[in-house]
């Protein structure tokens, strides 16, 4: 019957243990110098040895041969325990035992001296899955055991885990492992195995172990089975779904050009190909990740590269964005992923997401903002910013003339010249939703309800003219009263940058008649010079 790699690999000495150097050393002291304590806590991320050490110092406290505090393997003692034939070291897991009645019939049967070896021995794996109940029934016997019992308590969250029982234990600490240890390791098991691993495969498969060795040694097992020539990293990717190094580099690359086109056509030719959504935005976000981190630690930064790409591939994609735009692009690449859980479409998700970060000005946040205007902060300060070339001024004013009417103001006396109208290619991108957030609030409730993007209410911009086209005539009679008006000139001019006019018209009534007379009810301009508003009124 065919073993699993991480069960038939697994280690049987405290040398064997990969990259827990200073855990197995404390252990094999206390072994040689008899100074165990009686309960041990093993804590630590998945498949970095707490479940390995547990049972290597369940054979060690019992060994009848001792070789250098690592057990013989090779006396009756060891090798029952190996087997699972040893009913004095049991291992037992809390998740599927985790009531008050188990642990009291643990606890009392944990008092019979052992009838095989000599010390009897407890190893409860995952132990922050217990009630508060068994844990206050573990108590007692923890913090006084008889002298033949040993418990080995095992841990994934540690904070889980009451302080009364911290306090009662030695703990231990199992660290993440190194990429270089891992790889250390795939490789021996791959030559053990006959497994023709190649070194960029060896280390893809170190880094997506993410410091576990378990997952490590899974991943080889199931991209082995895959595999008739050569483990190479395409095998890899294409066992696990991965989008490669290169695919990866080139949609950031499409990201840093800000080519959508590109970008979604390299998107759809992974998804067509069988690669995990997730695993391809994970991929997006490690990378965005190194040229941050690249950004900011450019020399010791090297060493701490995920390796979704290579070093010359990030670092000809470091250039090409600001530490504004990475953050960006790394909050919207973790916003897409955390909410795959509830997507009932992943693929429109993740396309949306890609068009965003091709697409800055699509978001209206102040995160976006930050990175556009990052960016051509770094244009101007590299010399590679264009500027483009002013829009020629009319040398004649384009204002409607005014009529000749008593109604009319009077001209203001020794006035200051108007600076020159706003011209159509000064208005901002996003010119219309700034005007309606501003403008709302000024005007009154029954005319709020038409200024939205898309409402009844349209904009147009032309020479300082703001025109305000109306659906129907009821919308224009509510919009066209001074009321509105009045603040619309205000808000216009302030986001346009000089004295703008505005005006309300009927959809398809916006023409002047032969005559000259303008059909408008109103006509409202706000001087930059002097804070007044100037209200024309025409004949109706």
């Amino acid at each position: 019957m065919y073993q699993a790699l991480y069960r038939k690999y697994r280690p049987q000495t405290f040398d064997d243990v990969v990259g827990q150097g200073a855990v197995t050393q404390t252990l094999k002291n206390q072994l040689q110098t008899g100074k165990l304590s009686h309960a041990y806590l093993f804590t630590g991320t998945r498949g970095t040895g707490k479940t390995s050490c547990s049972k290597i110092l369940a054979k060690a406290v019992n060994c009848l041969d001792l070789q250098d505090g690592n057990p013989c393997n090779r006396c009756r003692a060891c090798r029952a325990i190996d087997s699972g034939a040893c009913l004095d070291v049991l291992e037992i897991d809390a998740a599927s035992n985790n009531g008050v009645d188990q642990v009291r019939a643990l606890r009392d049967d944990a008092v019979y001296t052992p009838s095989e070896v000599r010390k009897r021995v407890y190893i409860v794996d995952e132990v922050h899955m217990l009630s508060m109940a068994a844990f206050n029934a573990l108590l007692k016997i923890i913090e006084e055991p008889p002298e033949h019992l040993m418990f080995i308590l095992a841990t994934t969250e540690l904070h889980k885990v009451p302080a009364t029982i911290l306090s009662r234990c030695q703990r231990f600490s199992f660290r993440r492992l190194l990429q270089e240890d891992i790889a250390g390791r795939l490789n021996y098991i791959a030559y053990q195995e006959g497994i023709d691993l190649e070194p960029e495969a060896c280390r893809l498969l170190a880094r997506l172990a993410d410091g576990g060795l378990r997952d490590g040694i899974s991943l080889l097992d199931q991209c082995a089975s895959s595999a008739s020539g050569p483990l190479t990293a395409e095998v890899v990717c294409g066992a696990l779904g991965l989008a490669g190094q290169r695919q990866t580099a080139q949609l950031m690359d499409a990201v840093a050009r800000r080519d959508a086109k590109t970008a979604l056509e390299l998107f759809s030719g992974l998804y067509a190909g069988g690669k995990d959504l997730a695993a391809m935005l994970d991929e997006l976000t490690a990378l965005s990740r190194d040229l941050l981190i690249l950004k900011t630690a450019p020399k010791s930064g090297l060493t701490m590269l995920s390796g979704v790409a290579t070093d010359q591939e990030a670092l000809a994609l470091l250039e090409k964005f600001t530490p504004a735009e990475l953050l960006r692009i790394t909050t919207v690449l973790q916003e897409t992923a955390s909410g795959f859980a509830k997507s009932a479409n992943r693929r429109v998700d993740a396309e949306l997401c890609i068009l965003r970060l091709c697409s800055p000005a699509l978001d209206l946040d102040a995160r976006s903002l930050n990175a556009r205007l990052s960016k051509l902060e770094d244009q101007i300060a590299s010399g590679s910013f264009v500027q483009a070339k002013p829009v020629p001024q009319p040398e004649d004013d384009d204002r409607p003339p005014l009529p000749d009417d008593s109604d009319a103001p009077p001209e203001v006396p020794d006035a200051p010249p108007v600076p020159p109208l706003a011209r159509p290619s000064e208005a901002p991108t996003g010119f219309w939703a700034d005007f309606v957030a501003k403008l709302r609030p000024e005007i009154p409730n029954k005319a709020k309800g038409f200024f939205d993007v898309g409402g009844p209410v349209k904009p147009q911009l032309e020479s300082g003219l703001l025109t305000l086209v109306a659906d129907t005539g009821f919308v224009k009679s509510v919009v066209d009263i001074p009321q509105v008006l009045e603040p619309a000139a205000r808000v216009a001019s302030a986001l346009l940058g000089g004295p703008t006019r505005v005006r309300c018209v009927q959809k398809g009534k916006n023409t002047a008649p032969a005559g000259g007379q303008d059909p408008l009810r109103s006509l409202v301009e706000f001087g930059e010079t002097h804070n007044d508003v100037i209200t024309i009124t025409k004949n109706r």
